[in-house]
């Protein structure tokens, strides 16, 4: 019985290259007590391998978190799908902004200790008593508002290349550093106004609107569906938008655009950019900002010294890296001392 993929990435890659099969790009989370985890996983993987599914999916005790594409003549079936499990009837689903057909290229369902990892110890939490949902309209309504606190749950390398106009973007790397930090630097003797927050589609902030209002916060609100709700939604119905450039998202695609300003810089020579790409040295590998030029000039790497690695021989390459401690900045999104503007 197959439980994962095990094709070379590369032939995949390809498989997806060649193929003239539409995709839906969607994301969805429940917050939900699952009593078998690993039973759960291997449920998912096979369902879903069933219709075609490829993605991310993380399960833990605490729920599911997915982002996914799905063949389009599939939809159907893969709801159904959906419907079979008891605690995701009736889910929302976040269709994406710009739903191109190669966000993933592989189906992979993992076993998690949380579907969001957050750092928190504290047992008498509980994740499922949220603050209350807001939708694009009330959201409108509410941040430009003097007693409100607009709050990016998003990391630094997200909110550089997009943002709500007034929202606070902390510059943190990880949800789990994002909590204490806001609570220490913005939300104390603040008791008394709106705290709202958003997110990429609704997962962080529904995590954190749920933690802070178990810390003692009573106004605490959530934008329904995250950006990519906010931003299908106003678009359906003619409201103005408030966000303003791109917005981040984890896979092949790694931003989707929310509207046409270009808030950010290359990473290299301070340019007006926005679109992130990886460091070509294997070594390296630092997602980063690069404008075309720069990116010409470095052949797609970060630095001179990352250029001229990458320019070695294969053997030569691996021979550099043999023995040593891996260096690797894939974690390090948007931080390296190689990158000239961001020093």
């Amino acid at each position: 019985m197959q439980l994962c993929n095990r094709v070379d990435k590369r032939v995949l890659k390809e498989q997806m290259a060649n193929s003239d099969v539409k995709r839906i790009t969607i994301s969805f989370y429940k917050y939900a007590q699952v009593g078998n985890p690993q039973l759960f996983r291997d449920y998912v993987y096979l369902h879903f391998n069933e219709v075609g599914v490829l993605g991310r999916i993380y399960v833990a005790s605490e729920g599911i978190n997915a982002q996914i594409s799905v063949p389009e003549q599939n939809f159907e079936a893969f709801k159904e799908k959906l419907e079979s499990i008891v605690f995701l009837r009736g889910i929302r689903l976040n269709i994406a902004v710009e739903n191109k057909s190669d966000s993933f290229y592989k189906l992979v369902v993992k076993n998690r200790p949380k579907i969001l990892a957050d750092g928190l110890q504290d047992e008498s939490f509980d994740v499922t008593n949220k603050g209350l949902h807001l939708k694009a309209d009330e959201f409108n309504e509410i941040i430009q508002k003097d007693n409100t606190i607009l709050i990016d749950m998003r990391n630094h390398y997200e909110t550089e290349v997009g943002h709500f106009k007034g929202a606070i973007t902390p510059d943190v790397d990880n949800f789990r550093d994002s909590l204490p930090f806001i609570e220490e630097t913005y939300l104390g003797g603040n008791e008394d106004k709106n705290i709202v927050m958003y997110c990429t589609g609704g997962i962080r902030c529904e995590k954190a609107s749920a933690w802070f209002k178990h810390k003692g916060y009573k106004n605490v609100y959530q934008l329904e569906g995250g950006i990519i709700k906010y931003a299908n939604d106003i678009a359906d119905r003619g409201m103005p938008n408030l966000f303003v450039g791109k917005n981040f998202v984890f896979d092949e695609r790694l931003e989707e655009t929310i509207s046409p300003e270009v808030i950010a810089n290359c990473h290299t020579c301070g340019e007006p950019f926005d679109i992130h790409t990886n460091c070509a040295n294997v070594a390296c590998n630092v997602l980063f900002i690069q404008c075309d030029k720069c990116k010409a000039t470095l052949d797609n790497c970060c630095s001179e010294e990352c250029k001229e690695i990458n320019a070695l021989p294969e053997e030569e390459q691996r021979a550099l890296r043999k023995g040593k401690k891996s260096k690797r900045n894939v974690f390090k999104k948007g931080r390296s001392e190689k990158l000239i503007y961001k020093q």
